[in-house]
């Protein structure tokens, strides 16, 4: 495979990595499930435990394990055909899957504050009117 094919699998393959890491750690769907884990994350007595809820209500974290599950699944590898390429690849996707949440998370950042401040305006016009 080409050097470029491989980086454009990169950024389309980090697509569902991302997609599966913000739906479970940030969705409502997942919300009974991610609330179970954050308790038991910071009040489960066994450091083990805690750690492993900690890194199902992480987005950074949980990341890894799906891209665990993706490499495995598309036998996806960068640069090198063999163990390197792997390794290589499954931090180069964690990383473009984060960035790829990091836009997200500001995209809708500013779409939260863009409504609020339209329901502020709309609100002035009603008590004008």
């Amino acid at each position: 495979m080409s050097l470029t094919t491989q980086l454009i699998y990169l950024f389309v393959i980090a697509l569902p990595v991302a997609c599966i890491s913000w739906t479970v750690t940030h969705e409502e769907i997942f919300k009974e499930p991610r609330k179970f884990c954050e308790l038991n994350s910071r009040r489960n007595k066994l450091f083990v435990l805690r750690k492993f809820f900690y890194m199902l209500t992480c987005e950074y974290c949980f990341s890894h394990y799906v891209t665990v599950v993706i490499l495995i699944i598309t036998r996806y590898y960068l640069l090198f055909p063999d163990w390197r390429g792997y390794i290589i690849s499954g931090f180069s996707l964690v990383w473009i899957a984060n960035m790829y949440m990091s836009l997200f998370y500001l995209l809708r950042q500013g779409i939260k504050k863009e409504k609020v401040i339209i329901e502020e305006i709309e609100e002035e016009n009603k008590l004008q009117n």
